[in-house]
């Protein structure tokens, strides 16, 4: 498989050289593109976004396949391996029996997981219990889908309904050189500046429910459990990215696309270079050198791929390219050698006054879950269409939790 990623990655190189040649005769000639030269870009561009996008889903299969292989540790029970394989064998059975038929047998008295030290026999409810890789994978898999949670910083909420944090809202003023004998509590050596304030996030539900019909769950060629993982995970993973980045904050996640003054407010705006319409080098630049050293450090790009075919025609002062593709499996894009993540719901609306793009340290975007997430069957609501319905819930709430970690791109 590592040969057909590397295959895949060589072939859109040299998709990108040829794209480029397109650029360098325009620019040679000093000139914008004809009709059919951008009918040609925007054509290699979407052949190297499907050859990226083929070569990432081979190497998250293989991953899979890797952390498939690895046998099944479940802290919960205290056995041999071959008795932690068959154990949950049987559960895995009989979890999905209950999602085929809302039916566990044998039927349960003195319902319990545990029994003090001891494990419980699974007939007094453990087969209640999903089995432990049946969520672990769905965790995982949102954490693929959804590059936000990936690159921001994920807390579980256990104790409470809400995450706070204290946050040095205005700092001291800098120490004064003095003499010896000066009075350290006096006018202007004192310090009186110093506020703090709290940031808190709350979660929120997020919810989405799926139908399925019972001839399906009962002839389906794959594992239905997989099924209901996957349709599930797609609802979610789309809302969650989309919340990341544009939500209002009101009974959902602040987006970091959203100027609010509890997030990323307008002074972390910037348009110089840019026109009404184009993001221009110089903006780019501009917005790189607005965040300090130390954000930097970690700081990665989110745009939509619209923009990314805009920049990818952009060039430095010293006539090179600053966007450059990964060459390596795994490797990410760069815009001036720092990571670009490519998202549907970035904003690709090019008119005047409009955001176009961020780059920012995202271990200072916060998400805050609470519980993870629940999987709930309708066994009766959908009985006269011969359909059941699946509901998944979660609770989850992010935000910018320090604005000069940002900075975003906006036209002029």
């Amino acid at each position: 498989m590592g040969d057909k990623i590397k295959k895949l990655l060589e072939e859109r190189a040299n998709v990108w050289e040829k794209a480029k040649e397109l650029v360098d005769r325009a620019e040679a000639e000093n000139r914008d593109f004809t009709a059919e030269e951008q009918v040609q870009y925007d054509k290699m561009f979407d052949e190297m976004d499907s050859l990226a996008k083929r070569a990432k889903r081979l190497e998250e299969q293989e991953k899979e396949e890797r952390e498939l292989d690895k046998p099944v540790n479940n802290p919960i029970f205290k056995a041999t391996l071959g008795e932690k394989d068959d154990r949950a064998a049987k559960v895995m059975d009989a979890f999905r029996s209950y999602i085929m038929t809302g039916a566990i047998k044998p039927e349960l008295r003195d319902l319990q997981v545990l029994s003090g030290e001891t494990p419980a026999d699974a007939t007094w409810g453990g087969y209640m219990v999903p089995p432990q890789q049946f969520i672990a994978e769905l965790i995982k898999a949102l954490d693929n889908a959804v590059f936000m949670r990936r690159i921001a910083r994920v807390f579980r909420v256990t104790t409470s309904d809400s995450l706070g944090a204290p946050v040095l809202d205005t700092d001291m003023s800098d120490a004064a050189w003095t003499t010896e004998v000066q009075d350290l509590t006096g006018t202007g050596l004192l310090d009186t500046a110093m506020r703090f304030d709290k940031r808190e996030l709350k979660p929120q539900q997020l919810a989405k429910s799926i139908k399925v019909s019972m001839k399906l769950l009962r002839v389906s060629a794959i594992p239905v459990e997989a099924l209901v993982r996957d349709r599930l995970v797609y609802k979610f993973a789309t809302a969650m990215e989309n919340a990341f980045l544009n939500g209002s904050g009101t009974g959902e996640p602040l987006g970091v696309f959203t100027a609010n003054a509890n997030g990323i407010s307008t002074a972390r705006d910037f348009s110089t270079g840019n026109t009404t319409t184009a993001i221009s080098a110089d903006n780019l630049i501009e917005v790189k050198y607005a965040l300090k050293a130390q954000y930097r450090n970690g700081a990665q790009w989110i745009f939509h791929r619209d923009a990314i075919k805009q920049i990818a025609k952009l060039k430095d002062g010293e006539e090179q390219y600053l966007w450059r593709q990964g060459l390596a499996a795994g490797a990410p894009d760069t815009i001036l050698n720092l990571p670009v993540n490519e998202s549907e719901y970035a904003p690709s609306t090019f008119t005047a006054g409009q955001y176009v793009g961020i780059l920012g340290n995202f271990q200072f975007y916060w998400i805050a879950e609470l519980f993870g997430m629940e999987i709930q069957r309708l066994s009766e609501l959908f009985a006269a269409t011969s359909q059941v319905g699946f509901i998944g819930r979660m609770w989850a709430d992010g935000a910018p939790v320090l604005e000069e970690a940002f900075a975003r791109v906006k036209l002029a």
